[in-house]
């Protein structure tokens, strides 16, 4: 017996009977021979930590526009964030945490440039629309490794596509990763939108943090508590309805106060003008898309339209800044 399969038998023999279990996994789309060392989700997880796409994300907005200041979140520190929230659950639950760690790992990795501003452009121009947990399963399937894709489990694949509050994933694990999303962004965009005082802390809504919390300790402290004493022992994960309703009171302020309308989002409108030249110039250029991406669409298994979004949603948003400032700004002309 190898260490996998050692592994694989003290999941079996220590899990709870409601976790998934590697040994149980519905497999890959290609079948591969099994590591000597890891489960098929250890390898999930160190796929997802060591590809391309995890390594943009520190260049891609969370919330607030190339913020001045070293200490505001990235979508990179989210998605860490996210990760260890929902470890910290499925621990305490005793379910599989290299599978959930998987999830939540690569659960962003189809964001574009500027956050949710740049998923709606994209969505906009895209006639198949555009979401950013399809587009995570997109990389991960298409796109990573110049077009072979990560290969990874289906369990995986599922958490990541449904990890928004309206999807329903198929394991325990996913549903963690699915409110431990939710948990992770309402209170670190909080706690961004008070350093940038947009908002202070007395401004959020009194019959929410008085059952939630009056910190983002507490906040994240009584959420997650609350997830495993409802959770304990059930086939579910659930939160009690008390907190369940505070916390999308939160998240109800935060869209009407910072997300959508607050003064500090006034440059998101600059993010339409610099995403719709870039796609419709790819989209009359495609032989200026990766290799992989133009085999697709002659090959007929992808349209230039999605070919193009694959293209522009990966860059950062630096990235796109300097690919549109190469394309469409002049340059002046220095005689020597």
């Amino acid at each position: 017996m190898n260490i996998r399969e050692k592994q694989e038998k003290s999941e079996m023999e220590l899990l709870s009977p409601y976790a998934a279990l590697s040994i149980h996994t519905k497999g890959r789309k290609r079948p591969e021979v099994e590591c000597e060392i890891r489960t098929c989700f250890q390898r999930d997880r160190d796929r997802i930590l060591h590809s391309k796409a995890f390594r943009r994300l520190k260049d891609k907005t969370q919330v607030f526009l190339s913020p001045v200041g070293d200490h505001y979140r990235t979508r990179l520190v989210h998605t860490l964030e996210v990760s260890q929230n929902a470890r910290t659950i499925a621990r305490a639950l005793n379910l599989n945490e290299i599978l959930t760690e998987a999830i939540a790992l690569g659960h962003d990795l189809g964001h574009t440039p500027f956050g949710h501003a740049g998923e709606n452009v994209l969505n906009e121009r895209n006639p198949n629309g555009f979401r950013h947990s399809e587009q995570s399963v997109r990389v991960v399937e298409y796109l990573e490794k110049n077009g072979e894709g990560l290969n990874l489990s289906w369990e995986v694949l599922d958490g990541m596509r449904n990890h928004s509050i309206r999807s329903n994933p198929a394991t325990l694990e996913g549903k963690i990763v699915r409110l431990s999303d939710k948990i992770a962004y309402i209170n670190h965009d909080i706690d961004d939108s008070i350093r940038g005082n947009v908002i202070t802390e007395e401004d959020l809504p009194a019959e929410c943090t008085d059952i939630l919390g009056h910190s983002f300790r507490e906040r994240v402290n009584n959420m997650i508590l609350d997830i495993v004493k409802n959770s304990e022992g059930k086939n579910d994960i659930c939160m009690s309805e008390d907190i369940y309703q505070a916390m999308f009171g939160l998240r109800t302020f935060m869209f009407e106060n910072v997300y959508t309308d607050s003064e500090t989002k006034k440059e998101e409108e600059k993010i339409k003008h610099i995403i719709e030249p870039l796609y419709d110039y790819y989209l009359e250029r495609t032989n200026l898309l990766p290799r992989y991406s133009q085999i697709r669409i002659y090959a007929g298994e992808e349209t230039k339209e999605q070919a193009v979004c694959d293209y522009i949603a990966g860059m950062t948003d630096h990235f796109a800044i300097e690919t549109y400032k190469e394309i469409f700004i002049p340059k002046f002309w220095i005689i020597r």
